[in-house]
């Protein structure tokens, strides 16, 4: 009879815990996503603007798309973080976006944004994407930039 008390109090701990650790923002699934094209919207010299949501809850993040020198960049833009994907002749990848490109102070960006995945994503694929690739590539690899801590931020 004490066994199954000492087990049954575990099995209550590691719910509580579970619930707690969503509570506080800690790793979701982001296997579903929505991505749509923004239209009629005024992009300047960006070619073209994409919403990506994770869930109805929160605000989307924009990506904006933009050609340069080296190839094609993917500026990710939110309220809280920025990252720039480059589609170059090195492949696919992480960047820091570009200081004129850039919105949200960099100090709160890198708070928010996981150094080390930054990193392990510069080089995500070695080939060119097109669009359709690239914005499955964001969508699948962004929620692993994002820092535990910050997780809520996209779901």
């Amino acid at each position: 009879m004490k066994k199954l008390s000492l087990l049954s109090a575990l099995v209550v701990c590691l719910f509580v815990v579970s619930i707690s650790a969503n509570a506080t923002g800690l790793r979701t699934e982001f296997s579903e996503y929505e991505v749509a094209v923004v239209e009629d919207l005024y992009v300047g010299n960006a070619k073209a603007i994409w919403t990506l949501s994770y869930s109805n809850q929160e605000s989307p993040v924009t990506v904006v798309k933009r050609k340069t020198v080296e190839g094609t960049e993917y500026v990710v833009h939110s309220k809280f973080f920025e990252v720039s994907y480059a589609s170059t002749a090195a492949g696919f990848g992480t960047k820091e976006v570009r200081r004129s490109w850039s919105n949200v102070p960099k100090k709160i960006s890198k708070a928010v944004i996981s150094q080390e995945e930054m990193k392990r994503q510069q080089i995500i694929t070695p080939n060119k994407v097109d669009d359709e690739k690239a914005m499955g590539l964001i969508a699948s690899y962004l929620p692993d930039l994002i820092n535990d801590g910050y997780t809520h931020l996209l779901n």
